[in-house]
């Protein structure tokens, strides 16, 4: 494997990210001192199904985001002992129909090792739809489903129709909540969307996934690329609404732009990551790995992002630690 950048090229696109950083309206975060606090590193897998996996051609996914085959679920618990051996925990985001399965022990266990779920709505649905059509792919097959309720009403009852099922079926509390999707400006132009999530008891979100480069499907990626995912991360900083509501943003890249939609390889991959851990650690600031095991699986079956994302900060020592989104939550709320 030479996925590991060396320290020259390292400091370079460090730089070269830094000098290129559009700088936010909001206050940083991470504090530009000697004594500030270590860099958190946060892995999270969402737990659904996910289109062309595991091969190309497989759409119905889209209609049945929750029912999770044998691999996944596999993949997922054993992603989370690894996880737990280097000494981390994996922060999940689960679908609600995953919860119909005969079978949820292999979600249980997850729960009972101490990784938190979160919530991921019901039927993954896209949260910043304007007609119940937009929501998701089932609505439009079977539009009924969605008749005589507003969109505020359909959002709402996705994602309590999950918080019920996580506690009546799994005996789990949710630990957050995630949108399906992320968006350049998370849920920044809606104060409406935020108070929503307020008002079903969430203190953060995870909805924002910062623009950057891909490069050419099926090509190598090129500096400028790798450039461009450093330079997104100071855009992928946890920071709290005007409404009180605490932003978690994915940091990129994510496994399914880099494999399903650019046909990356698994090294190009594993150095972006190990690009944008070293920022995060050099800066003091957080990287939350957004990921699918349903995609994983195929792409990753021997965990390397995994490993990676521990192995490193555990070689960083006191400079970073590894943490859960409820952690990176409440250091932006003592913050404040």
């Amino acid at each position: 494997m030479n996925h590991l950048s060396t320290n020259a090229s390292r400091r370079q696109f460090l730089a070269a990210a830094t000098a290129g950083a559009v700088t936010a309206t909001r206050v940083p975060l991470v504090a530009e001192t000697a004594a500030r606090p270590p860099a958190q590193i946060a892995i999270t897998l969402d737990l659904e199904m996910s289109r062309h996996y595991p091969r190309r051609g497989m759409l119905e996914w889209d209609y049945q985001k929750g029912n999770l085959d044998e691999p996944t679920k596999a993949y997922s618990v054993r992603a989370a002992e690894i996880a737990a051996e280097l000494g981390g925990t994996i922060h999940f985001f689960c679908v609600g129909r995953v919860l119909e399965q005969p079978d949820i022990s292999w979600l249980q266990t997850i729960a009972a090792a101490g990784h938190p779920i979160g919530n991921h709505t019901y039927d993954h649905i896209n949260v910043h739809a304007k007609t119940a059509d937009q929501l998701q792919f089932r609505f439009r097959r079977a539009p009924w489903l969605t008749r005589g309720r507003t969109v505020p009403e359909l959002i709402e009852e996705n994602i309590r129709l999950t918080q019920i099922g996580l506690d009546q079926r799994a005996g789990i509390r949710q630990r957050g909540f995630r949108t399906p999707g992320g968006f350049v400006n998370g849920l920044t132009d809606r104060p409406d969307l935020q108070r929503q999530l307020q008002d079903l008891g969430f203190e953060w979100v995870s909805s924002k996934y910062p623009r950057h480069q891909y490069g050419r499907p099926k090509e190598r990626p090129g500096d400028d690329v790798y450039a461009s995912i450093v330079a997104a991360q100071a855009e992928a900083q946890p920071f709290a609404y005007p409404t009180g509501l605490i932003e978690i943003p994915m940091s990129p890249i994510s496994d399914v732009g880099a494999f399903r939609s650019t046909f990356w390889k698994l090294d190009w991959f594993l150095r972006a990551i190990d690009m944008a851990v070293d920022w995060a650690i050099e800066t003091g600031g957080v990287f939350d790995f957004l990921a699918h095991p349903s995609c994983l699986v195929v792409e990753d079956p021997e965990f390397e992002a995994v490993r990676l994302i521990c192995s490193k900060v555990k070689q960083a020592g006191p400079r970073a630690k590894l943490v859960n989104l409820d952690e990176i939550a409440a250091r932006v709320g003592s913050s404040r």
